[in-house]
C-alpha cells in the first residue's frame, strides 16, 4: 500500500477518514497509477501541502482544482510552480492582481513554497493527475479526502481565511463554518474568467486585512522564492 507521509499534526485529525474503504481503494489506485503510468506531481511530492503547513498553523486556504499536468510544474501546492519553470496563465494573472492590490512587483518565480511556509494551505481538491490529461484522476477519491480536510479545518476554533475561485472550489462552501471563518470567492483567475471580475477584487488586501484585525501576522506575498520547505512533523 502506499505510504501516506502526512505529518503528525495532520494524520491526528484525518486518521479516521484515511481508515475508511474509499481512502484504501484511493491508495491502491495511486500506487497502481504511479507503477503504470506518468503521473503528478513526483510522488515523494504529493503531500507536500501537508508537510508545508502544519494543522495548527493554516491562517489560509487557497483551493485550486488538480495538478498541473505537463513535464516539471507539479509539485503538491496549489497553483504553484517549481523554480525556473514558466509561470502558467492562471497564476500569472494572480501575481497580476497582486502587483496591483499591494503596488508590489510581480514575483518572477511561480514557486509559492514561501507562501505555505507562512500558514497559506495550497491544497487542490485533487492531488494527483496523469502526464498531459486534466482531471484524469477526478472520481477517484481525493474528493472525499480534501472535503474532510475542509472539514476539519472548519471545525478548528482558530478562524481562518477560505479563498474560494472559481466553481468547483465554491462547491466546498457548504463545508465551511462562515459564522467562525472568513470566506473570500470570486471567479477563477484563469485566462478564460479572471477578466470577469477577478481583476480589480483585491483579495490579498482583504486577506492581510482580515489577519490584522484577528491579530495574526499578515502575509508577506512578496517573499523571495528560494524553493526552500519548512517540514512540520
Amino acid at each position: 500500500m502506499l505510504q501516506v507521509d502526512l505529518p503528525k499534526s495532520w494524520q491526528e485529525v484525518l486518521s479516521s477518514t484515511m481508515a475508511e474503504p474509499y481512502f484504501q481503494k484511493l491508495m491502491a489506485f495511486v500506487e497502481n497509477a504511479y507503477k503504470t503510468k506518468e503521473i503528478f506531481p513526483p510522488k515523494q511530492e504529493m503531500w507536500n501541502a501537508f508537510k508545508s503547513t502544519a494543522f495548527e498553523n493554516v491562517k489560509v486556504v487557497i483551493l485550486g482544482q488538480d495538478p498541473y499536468h505537463d513535464n516539471g510544474q507539479a509539485h503538491g501546492l496549489s497553483f504553484s510552480v517549481k523554480d525556473g519553470v514558466k509561470i502558467p496563465p492562471s497564476l500569472k494573472n494572480m501575481y497580476k492582481e497582486l502587483a496591483d492590490d499591494l503596488q508590489i512587483e510581480e514575483p518572477s518565480s511561480g514557486n509559492l513554497q514561501c507562501w505555505a511556509n507562512q500558514g497559506v494551505l495550497l491544497l487542490n481538491t485533487v492531488l494527483t493527475v496523469e502526464a498531459h490529461q486534466a482531471h484524469s484522476h477526478k472520481n477517484q477519491g481525493w474528493e472525499s479526502f480534501t472535503d474532510e480536510v475542509i472539514r476539519q479545518l472548519s471545525n478548528r476554533e482558530q478562524p481562518m481565511i477560505f479563498v474560494l475561485w472559481g466553481k468547483p472550489a465554491q462547491q466546498k462552501k457548504k463545508l465551511i463554518d462562515a459564522t467562525k471563518h472568513r470566506i473570500i470567492e470570486n471567479v477563477h483567475p484563469s485566462p478564460l474568467s479572471a477578466y470577469r471580475g477577478f481583476f480589480g477584487s483585491k483579495p490579498y488586501s482583504q486577506i492581510n486585512a482580515q489577519l490584522e484585525e484577528w491579530g495574526q501576522e499578515k502575509i508577506q506575498f512578496n517573499c523571495q522564492q528560494q524553493g526552500q520547505m519548512t517540514l512540520h512533523f
